[in-house]
């Protein structure tokens, strides 16, 4: 009799034993999975901050037309802070009179003249007053009309930080080396645009077809 109720005393206890384990292992997982949401909420949290973050380091500083005054010479001169990268579109050309609106990017490299019209960036930016030498092929819809264009004509640059209008007052024809012609100076704003001559030439080009114009 005394065993008997020994083997149900073990069962008993056996069975809480189960039971309290089952509770300890459900009370667990519980635990777990309110502690994996919370840690999951926290590292989403963390993400978005770090792309936040990410977004607001990698957007650009828009350019900013700034003027100085000589404190020796009493003159005033411009520079163009926070200027565009190497490769990056900053502005437009457009010559209404025969037609030409054209992407322009900073930098005069093949896949750069490809897309549109570059810009030598040994020279000057539109408004800092001094020399600006923009470039493009002289096929399809890029800089072939340009010979066409007269003296008195108007030539649009639209960038970032503002509009400028020049006017046309000479057009030459130079030799790829007389870089004379083409001149990057501070003494004046000039705007200068060549592409290669003669226009419907086949192959490689040794002259080049130069647009000169000064601010209206």
């Amino acid at each position: 009799m005394q065993n008997k109720y020994r083997k149900e005393v073990l069962k008993a206890t056996i069975f809480y034993v189960i039971v309290a384990f089952l509770i300890v292992i459900v009370i667990c997982m519980i635990s777990i999975k309110i502690g994996k949401e919370k840690f999951l909420m926290a590292t989403d949290l963390v993400d978005m901050i770090t792309i936040d973050t990410e977004k607001l380091q990698e957007e650009p500083i828009p350019p900013v037309l700034e003027n100085f005054e000589e404190e020796t010479e009493d003159e005033n001169f411009s520079v163009l802070l926070n200027p565009p990268d190497y490769g990056v579109q900053y502005a437009t050309l457009k010559i209404p009179s025969i037609g030409t609106d054209l992407p322009i990017y900073y930098g005069k490299t093949l896949d750069l003249l490809k897309k549109g019209i570059g810009h030598d960036n040994d020279s000057y930016f539109p408004g800092e007053g001094g020399s600006i030498v923009l470039m493009g092929h002289n096929y399809g819809k890029f800089l072939r009309k340009l010979p066409q264009a007269k003296i008195g004509d108007e030539i649009q640059i639209s960038t970032n930080y503002g509009e400028f209008t020049y006017q046309i007052y000479d057009t030459q024809i130079v030799n790829e080396y007389d870089t004379d012609k083409v001149p990057i100076t501070d003494k004046e704003e000039i705007l200068m645009i060549y592409t290669c001559w003669p226009i419907n030439n086949v192959g490689y080009a040794t002259e080049r077809y130069v647009v000169y114009s000064k601010v209206m």
